[in-house]
């Protein structure tokens, strides 16, 4: 990647394409593979990404979806399928890529060979779904400019949006641009460490306590007032991996508690949210009226409530952990004629959503 200005500019490469430019991305692997190993490159029939090997060894088809193409920084997002231009100036033809299937195509059925080896029924049909972001998205029941938090160790802010911009100013400020699942859609993301800073103050300030200990650490940081009494934390803590100063605790005095310190951590990352919130709506020319909120750091009560006052728009919980999987199975439905359309699918399901307010 960070020879990538031999072929074509990043920042044109990013303009086009909308994905960072992480060094695992799908362009730098064909790269190493034009300028290692052509003879393989040009004997070759078709590169598949993973998801579309587990359907060919199903099906016998070889048949990429376009969500999973859209993360490998090959495509253009105005024209929702491979540049030409990108790579043709990697030297890798699109006719090795073949022909990309929509989420929720049938590509193929399950063959005689996959039945014997697996046990399922042969003729069962197989459906094209892709990349985990898209259908965890669309199975939280997010709708058009509705931001998705994902929040985990790491925490991921997306959106669903009709629009998209992927200029220099979205990526210093990190933004990812991929192909939704729907055709005409754009799904703009954001990303930071999160309970992974709340894990290393359990570690270190909370060892001691064995049962319970984040409900402890919790109603602790729920007596502290709100600004910490002047504790101020700089969530960074892997800003030295890119040469830049690390995380930070400011304001400490002799009276400090590791309640303010928490809270003041939970503090920052809200801020953090509200940042990136901002951010989307820049790069999406939205409006947020609420945020969707899932994953294992949506069980914290102080949290939750300190991001709805940080962002001044509600915060909606909804019970379901694996949307990922949920969003998937609607496309199946759909395709296989239990439903309209993958929407009509998910309008059945219950959310079974609770509302943070802001207080302020």
């Amino acid at each position: 990647m960070a020879a990538i200005g031999n072929y074509i500019p990043v920042e044109e490469l990013y303009r086009k394409s909308g994905v960072l430019p992480f060094t695992f991305n799908t362009i730098n692997k064909l790269i190493w593979l034009v300028e290692n190993k052509p003879d393989l490159v040009e004997k070759s029939h078709r590169f598949l990404f993973m998801p579309s090997i587990f359907s060919f060894l199903l099906t016998g088809e070889m048949v990429n979806d376009t969500t999973m193409a859209g993360t490998s920084m090959l495509t253009s997002l105005a024209k929702r399928g491979y540049s030409e231009s990108i790579l043709g100036k990697i030297g890798f033809s699109s006719e090795k890529l073949g022909t990309l299937a929509e989420p929720g195509t049938i590509t193929g059925k399950i063959n005689l060979k996959a039945s014997s080896a697996t046990s399922l029924p042969a003729g069962i049909p197989v459906v094209a779904t892709g990349h985990d972001t898209q259908f965890a998205i669309f199975g939280s029941g997010a709708e058009i400019n509705q931001p998705v938090l994902s929040s985990g160790t790491w925490e991921i802010l997306m959106v669903r949006s009709s629009a998209f911009s992927s200029t220099k100013a979205q990526m210093d400020l990190s933004i990812t641009t991929e192909l939704d699942s729907r055709p005409g859609l754009f799904n703009i993301g954001n990303q930071w460490i999160a309970s992974g800073i709340l894990e290393w103050a359990r570690r270190n300030m909370y060892g001691e306590i064995k049962d319970d200990v984040f409900d402890f650490m919790i109603s602790g940081a729920e007596k502290v007032p709100p600004g910490c009494n002047g504790i101020k934390v700089i969530p960074r803590f892997y800003e030295e991996l890119k040469g830049k100063p690390g995380g930070q605790i400011l304001g400490l005095t002799m009276e400090s508690t590791r309640d303010e310190i928490y809270r003041a951590m939970l503090e920052a990352l809200s801020q953090r949210l509200n940042e990136g919130r901002l951010a989307l709506e820049e790069a999406g020319s939205f409006k947020t009226e609420s945020i969707l909120c899932v994953g294992g750091g949506s069980r914290n009560r102080l949290w939750n409530q300190l991001r709805a006052d940080f962002t001044g728009v509600p915060l909606r919980i909804i019970d379901h952990k694996e949307t990922t999987v949920l969003g998937a199975s609607l496309f199946v439905q759909a395709a296989c004629g239990n439903a309209d359309s993958p929407e009509d699918a998910r309008s059945a399901i219950d959310y079974k959503s609770e509302i943070i307010e802001p207080w302020s």
